[in-house]
C-alpha cells in the first residue's frame, strides 16, 4: 500500500523544489508562510537562518504594493542569494470582484509580475478563489477564464502561473468535482497546478489518481503534515516522490502551518525528516 491511512484522513506533504545554481533543478524549498511571524518581524534575520538549514530555495507569501516582505524585489533577491537561496516562486493573487469584472485586475497583475520577475521568481501561484468559484458552474468557469488570462500574461513576460488547492476543490458542484473542472478548463500552456498533498487528502481524494488522469499538470508539490513533516506518521513521502515524473513535478516545497516547536525549529526538523528518508533518492 502506498499510504498508512485512508484517503479521507488528513495527510501532509510538501514537495521540494529544484533551483538553478542552488536553484530549481535540485534540492528542497521552503514556503516562507511557514515562518510568517518571523518574516514579518525580521525578514533579514529569518532568511539568514533559513540559509543555514540546507534549503535550496524559497517560495514567498509576502507581496504587496510592488514589494516583497516590504523590500524592493531586487533587494529581496540579493538577500536570498547572499544566503545561498534562490527565489523560486510566490504565492500571490487577487479574487475576482463581486462585479465579475476580472479584467480590471490586470494592472495589478502587471505590477505583480514585474516585481517577481525582478526578484528572479520562476512562477506565481494563486492559492484561493472567492466563494463564487465554489458555488456555481458559472462562477467556477469565470475563475478558469481569469486564470487562463493571467497565465497568458505571465507567459508573455517569461514567468509561469499556477493554482494551489485546499480541500474545497475536491467537493462536487452539480455532479462534477471542482478540481477536475479546473484542470479541464484551464490551458496547460498557461496554467499549472501546485498540488498540496495535505489538502487533497483532507478533501478525500487520491493524488495518484490525479497523476494518472492528468500527467504533467503538477509542476510543484507542497509537502505538509499535521505539524512538522513526519510528525503524524500518516504519509509515505517517499512514495509520493516516486510519482514526480508522472506528475510533472520539478519543484518540491515544504510548508509547516502548525507546530510542536518554535517555527524555525519546525521547518528545520521537517527538512531533516525528508533527508533522513532519502526523499529525493
Amino acid at each position: 500500500m502506498r499510504f498508512t491511512l485512508p484517503v479521507t484522513a488528513l495527510a501532509a506533504l510538501f514537495i521540494f523544489t529544484s533551483c538553478a545554481a542552488k536553484g530549481p533543478d535540485n534540492g528542497i524549498g521552503l514556503q516562507l508562510y511557514s515562518l510568517r511571524d518571523d518574516m514579518k518581524n525580521d525578514p533579514v534575520a529569518t532568511i539568514e537562518k533559513v540559509g543555514t538549514m540546507g534549503y535550496e530555495y524559497v517560495e514567498t507569501a509576502g507581496y504587496g504594493d510592488g514589494k516583497i516582505y516590504g523590500m524592493e524585489p531586487a533587494e529581496f533577491k540579493n538577500l536570498c542569494e547572499d544566503n545561498d537561496l534562490a527565489v523560486l516562486g510566490a504565492h500571490a493573487g487577487q479574487a475576482i470582484p463581486e462585479s465579475g469584472n476580472w479584467q480590471s485586475l490586470m494592472p495589478w497583475w502587471d505590477e505583480c509580475i514585474a516585481a517577481h520577475k525582478e526578484a528572479g521568481a520562476e512562477y506565481i501561484v494563486q492559492p484561493f478563489m472567492r466563494q463564487s468559484g465554489y458555488e456555481s458552474p458559472g462562477g467556477l468557469k469565470a475563475y478558469c477564464d481569469y486564470f487562463n488570462a493571467v497565465g497568458a500574461k505571465c507567459k508573455a513576460a517569461g514567468i509561469k502561473f499556477g493554482y494551489h488547492n485546499h480541500d474545497n476543490e475536491f467537493k462536487s458542484l452539480e455532479g462534477e468535482v471542482i478540481y477536475d473542472f479546473m484542470l479541464q478548463n484551464t490551458d496547460p500552456d498557461n496554467v499549472f497546478f501546485q498540488l498540496d498533498i495535505y489538502w487533497i487528502y483532507k478533501g478525500g481524494a487520491d493524488p495518484f489518481e490525479y497523476f494518472e488522469e492528468y500527467p504533467g499538470r503538477f509542476l510543484s508539490f507542497h509537502l505538509k503534515d499535521d505539524k512538522e513533516l513526519g510528525e503524524s506518521g500518516k504519509i509515505d513521502f517517499k512514495e509520493i516522490y516516486k510519482a514526480t515524473e508522472q506528475a510533472g513535478a520539478k519543484y518540491h516545497v515544504i510548508e509547516v502551518e502548525k507546530y510542536n516547536h518554535d517555527p524555525l525549529v519546525s521547518v528545520e526538523k521537517s527538512l531533516e525528516h525528508l533527508e533522513e528518508i532519502g526523499y529525493t533518492e
